[in-house]
């Protein structure tokens, strides 16, 4: 009898604690759980990856690149159930069932190395002049990507040492830095475009107004140009210069990396072990990178504790390296830096073993 009772009270609890479990675990509930989790994770992990390789760069450390080929996740219920009774001398007896559901959920991770000559091509090839022309006609300042992306405009350079390991001496850059500060007051008051023609990329300037007629006449200074024209191709041969032509030299993605690395802070028990090199100023003292047309765009902080808050931290060598959550020019500097390695880099043939890993929970 007590038997037959127990089988009952299971086969009326079970199903209905199966279908509870199955409804929550799977379905639109269990996607509205993962899938954000999912992109938070990965969205985190690509840029720490990026910010680490940064710094592994101001310590002339081989940066080295993980792209995460799938996620796969797979979810699996189980139920329980199960019945406790006691026995009262001189009382009545009692039945306890009880049942339950169990859910997990077993991610696995794909991770393939970005390497080999495609991808060496294009982390040395210099930036297209098309992929900067669709950076400036999707809202970004033109001040910050001219000041990142080109190394050289005519006979003005945008610190070309710091396109590889940290130099001894300051860089050449000031004269460039006045160029992007009138090029963006130009931008500013709408007197700048830049587009495509059949000549190539272009750049206009227009001078409608004192003000933008006085920052046309700068333009024009800076970069040594004695005619007239308001409008200008893109050029980037050095050997075929024209008055109506500004010619270029871009970054290759590995300079522009090598670039921003300069911006990263590090310990000066690491500076005065030579662990990185420390740049000399004119004047002979310490050079501050934070003047350079990068170094207003970019800073990576550092320091032994975790920092609270910020937008992305990496522990290496012992420090923690970061970006405040409220520097908003570094964010933004880093989400132009992302979009120019999937510009560049992201579509290159990967080589080498895929490594598989199961998540553990």
């Amino acid at each position: 009898m007590l038997r037959a009772l127990t089988r009952a009270i299971l086969l009326a609890v079970l199903p209905a604690a199966l279908l509870q479990g199955c409804q929550s675990a799977f379905g639109p509930e269990s996607l509205q759980r993962t899938h954000p989790a999912y992109n938070a994770a990965i969205t985190a992990s690509v840029n720490e990856q990026m910010l680490q390789n940064l710094v592994r760069l101001r310590y002339r450390d081989v940066p080295f690149f993980l792209e995460i080929g799938s996620v796969t996740a797979s979810l699996s219920v189980g139920a329980s159930a199960d019945l406790g009774a006691s026995v009262a001398i001189g009382g009545e007896d009692s039945l306890s069932p009880r049942a339950g559901v169990a859910y997990v959920d077993a991610p696995t991770i794909s991770y393939v190395p970005l390497r080999g000559e495609n991808l060496l091509k294009s982390l040395l090839s210099p930036l297209k002049l098309e992929s900067i022309l669709v950076l400036t006609q999707s809202g970004w300042q033109i001040s910050r990507v001219f000041g990142l992306c080109f190394e050289r405009i005519n006979d003005v350079r945008n610190a070309p040492t710091a396109s590889g390991p940290t130099p001894d001496k300051e860089p050449d850059y000031r004269s460039f830095s006045r160029l992007l500060d009138s090029l963006n007051r130009l931008q500013t008051q709408g007197q700048i475009e830049v587009g495509a023609q059949e000549a190539g990329i272009v750049v206009k300037l227009n001078a409608d107004g004192d003000h933008a007629a006085h920052g046309l006449d700068e333009v024009r200074a800076l970069l040594g140009i004695e005619t007239e024209d308001n409008q200008f191709s893109l050029n980037t041969n050095f050997l075929k210069a024209a008055d109506n032509q500004w010619t270029v030299r871009t970054r290759s993605l590995s300079s522009l990396l090598y670039y921003l690395s300069q911006n990263v802070d590090t310990p000066p028990t690491h500076q005065s072990a030579g662990l990185v090199t420390v740049t000399e100023a004119e004047d002979g003292g310490v050079f501050d990178w934070g003047d350079t047309p990068a170094g207003r765009l970019f800073q990576v902080k550092t320091g032994l504790e975790r920092p609270q808050g910020a937008y992305i931290a990496t522990f290496y060598r012992g420090h923690w390296f970061w970006i405040e959550d409220n520097d908003l020019q570094s964010k933004s500097t880093f989400m132009l830096l992302r979009q120019l390695f999937d510009l560049q880099a992201g579509q290159s043939t990967v080589q080498g073993p895929t490594l598989t890993l199961p998540v553990g929970r």
